[in-house]
């Protein structure tokens, strides 16, 4: 679940981050207000979930309130990225003498935090990742013992070589751990951190994104997801209790278990299609589910052909064909559907897809080979 900016630089300031204090505005009359309360030129920045705000217009330097509320009437509604700008933060202006990094995720290969930290920092952060990685010093942390007083010591010397500065990094590295798993957080980062001319070290912005797994026991965090932010395929889906990613293909995907359905993706893909979606409906299926699953596929209009690829250890096939029979039902599919299904209940479920004129295959190539060729035909 991804944070808005303003709901990053809480959590971060919870833990004692240094960050100037700002306001979240829903209409130009609320940011020329925060504006005016702070009394100084501001910073008017688009809260959406995604990157290139700045580049995007969505970041603006305001030096009155008047300028705030006009360049928030324009950011306000803006689209960046196909997602629609719904509020503003509003805080004040920094005088910068330099910018840096830092950052905190959730690294698989070594299966722990790992601190990335950069003297060549700021909004073209990824472009250093990309270019120049040598720039980022990476710090896997033990997360038993968490990030050590000298370990901090030493990210923050590669930042800054003024003993103040890098005491003051230091203690910010050590706050971020402190953000980042108190709250179940796989990301957090400060993009810029910087230093002004009087040699405050603060950080400019935020982002975090905390772990799905974390929601269940924390609903003060749950809370703070914003749906209209997010692809309305995936907040129906998980409505739903399904787990969904949409993607750009135009094979839409239906399989039971998260390893099966990566390696239909991947057989898609091999046989020269693209899918259109991540979708795994649970081990223990009911109807139900599957007339959601369809219910959202059909709903993109890039998907051209339909593959349910079922191995019924758990889940019984019979319910997966009857959900596909109650789905044909309800509403209409205007794309071809191809079935891959063995195991539990098989052959009753082979009678139900019979009876509404669905042939069920048993091999997964043949499956996968068929629904790509269905869908390269309809495209």
């Amino acid at each position: 679940m991804n944070l808005h900016e303003y709901q990053a630089r809480d959590l971060l300031m919870k833990a004692g981050v240094p960050m100037f204090e700002g306001g979240v505005a829903a209409t130009p009359d609320e940011a020329e207000a925060i504006a005016r309360k702070l009394g100084r030129a501001v910073v008017v920045k688009a809260q959406v979930h995604t990157g290139g705000r700045g580049k995007a217009g969505g970041v603006k330097l305001a030096a009155t309130p008047a300028e705030a509320r006009e360049h928030a009437s324009r950011i306000i509604g803006m689209n960046i990225k196909g997602l629609t700008v719904e509020k503003v933060l509003v805080v004040p202006a920094a005088d910068i003498s330099t910018e840096a990094y830092v950052g905190l995720i959730m690294d698989r290969e070594t299966q722990r935090p790992v601190y990335m930290v950069s003297a060549a920092g700021g909004v073209d952060i990824e472009e250093v990742a990309a270019t120049t990685p040598e720039k980022i010093t990476r710090l896997p942390v033990d997360p038993v013992y968490g990030l050590l007083p000298h370990q901090a010591l030493g990210l923050a010397l590669t930042l800054y070589q003024d003993y103040p500065k890098v005491k003051a990094a230091a203690r910010i590295m050590q706050q971020l751990w402190t953000a980042f798993t108190a709250n179940g957080a796989s990301l957090a980062e400060i993009n810029p951190l910087v230093t002004t001319p009087d040699g405050e070290v603060l950080a400019l912005d935020a982002k975090i994104s905390i772990d799905d797994n974390e929601l269940d026991r924390r609903p003060d965090l749950a809370q703070l997801r914003d749906d209209s932010a997010e692809e309305p395929s995936e907040v129906a889906a998980r409505a739903a209790g399904l787990t969904f990613i949409k993607l750009d293909g135009n094979v839409g995907c239906v399989v039971n278990g998260a390893g099966l359905a990566m390696a239909t993706m991947d057989l898609v893909k091999y046989y020269g299609g693209e899918p259109a979606n991540f979708l795994d409906i649970g081990g223990s299926s009911n109807p139900e589910k599957v007339v959601n699953a369809l219910r959202i596929i059909t709903s993109d209009p890039a998907v051209k052909a339909i593959l349910f690829n079922i191995f019924g250890g758990i889940t019984r096939t019979d319910d997966v064909a009857n959900g596909i029979k109650t789905a044909l039902e309800q509403f209409p599919v205007q794309v071809p559907i191809v079935v891959r299904l063995t195991g539990t209940n098989e052959k009753e479920a082979v009678r139900i897809l019979e009876g509404i004129g669905m042939t069920a295959l048993g091999d997964m190539d043949e499956a996968v080979s068929r629904v790509v060729a269905l869908a390269r035909e309809a495209a």
